[in-house]
């Protein structure tokens, strides 16, 4: 179930536009959308890692 939950995260997020829609702030010379988006693609993907770790330590217990 917790991985159902982040992955409804990181999908509403990611397409929620009106969120990361604007230029500024800028982080070096990047837009906000650009820099935003890396973002939120390297959290997905720690999360989606820590789910993956946390569902195999409870398979091996098994």
């Amino acid at each position: 179930m917790i991985r159902l939950l982040f992955f409804v995260i990181i999908f509403v997020i990611a397409l929620w536009v009106p969120l990361y829609n604007k230029v500024h702030p800028t982080l070096f010379g990047f837009p906000f959308f650009y820099w935003f988006q890396m973002l939120v693609v390297i959290a997905a993907s720690v999360m989606i890692w820590i789910v993956y770790k946390v569902e195999d330590k409870e398979g091996a217990d098994k």
